[in-house]
């Protein structure tokens, strides 16, 4: 089980921390009573929900999922080598701090040029020295970039532009530490979504995070990954949940909610139809206009009734 000072050592579009409160109130009772011994997260992201359940419940096992290949990269070097981590990344602030605005900005293009550069020699499958300063880099961009972002090319390069922060703290020694902790009885996997599916079973409580649908045409984040998740993926995600729930998990997944543009917009009432469909208050937590980061609705859908 996690230390409760384990959460996400990354910025991250789109991350629930502030939902945290809103999904325990909705957990299954069989979870309450530690009889879903079995944690399964297909679309990892951030971490915030990982961190948090790990932090209140005990799990047997947990799986975590992406298809995100640098952040899988990342949390496989915090579980094995964070002390490694630790050390490069101290490095890399200590040198990036003592810089001025101008040399800040020279050394951040230089380190997001190279990583991208050096993507291609890196093998995502097996676990090499190498990954400590690839997941170093990572995280470093993640802390310095505009908004902490992560967005790809069609290529499949990191293009998010130096963020100009006053003093970003680069290193969190002690969250790493803590994550580390976590992971220890957690297998991580990089892959689609649907490759969960051998993981899941009676014993499951499944929690799945995709990327929003976006609300309007300027609103989207879902260039995670060099493929866009669409309506088309979302309807293969609700066949997936479906599938699950014949298994006998108990399962719940969060999105935007289209209502708050359309009222009329039933696309989730529908592709979930006959579950158990909650809309809770959140804040839109990025959006290039000021004025326009206000509350909205997220829905948040189970198999089951809340404390079931």
């Amino acid at each position: 089980m996690a230390t409760p000072t384990a959460r996400p050592f990354l910025k991250w579009a789109g991350g629930k921390a502030q939902l945290l409160d809103a999904f325990t109130l909705r957990v299954p009772r069989e979870l309450a009573e530690g009889n879903l011994p079995v944690f399964v997260e297909p679309f990892m992201g951030g971490g915030a929900v990982y961190f948090h359940f790990n932090s209140i419940f005990e799990f047997r096992e947990c799986h975590i999922f992406d298809i995100n290949a640098e952040l899988v990269l990342a949390y496989s070097v915090v579980k094995n080598d964070v002390s490694g981590l630790i050390e490069y990344l101290r490095d890399v602030s200590d040198e990036f701090l003592a810089k001025d605005d101008a040399g800040r900005r020279e050394y951040y293009y230089a380190v997001r040029d190279a990583f991208n550069r050096e993507r291609e020699g890196i093998d995502f499958e097996r676990y090499g020295e190498e990954w400590v300063e690839r997941a170093g880099r990572f995280i470093f961009l993640n802390r310095t970039c505009f908004n902490g972002l992560y967005r790809v090319n069609s290529l499949g390069g990191f293009n998010v532009p130096f963020g100009r922060y006053r003093n970003p703290r680069i290193l969190h020694e002690d969250v790493l530490r803590a994550d580390s902790v976590a992971l220890r009885d957690t297998t991580i996997h990089l892959g689609d979504f649907t490759q969960a599916e051998p993981c899941i079973s009676r014993d499951s409580f499944v929690y799945l995070d995709p990327p929003y649908r976006p609300l309007n045409r300027t609103s989207s984040f879902t260039q995670y990954s060099k493929n866009r998740f669409s309506d088309e993926e979302q309807r293969r995600l609700a066949a997936f949940y479906a599938r699950c729930d014949e298994k006998g998990a108990r399962l719940m997944l969060s999105n935007s909610d289209p209502k708050n543009i359309d009222p009329d917009d039933g696309f989730f009432d529908d592709l979930y139809a006959g579950y158990r469909i909650d809309r809770v208050p959140a804040r839109r937590a990025i959006n290039c206009d000021g004025t326009k980061r206000g509350e909205i609705h997220e829905i948040i859908v189970t198999n089951y009734s809340p404390k079931e």
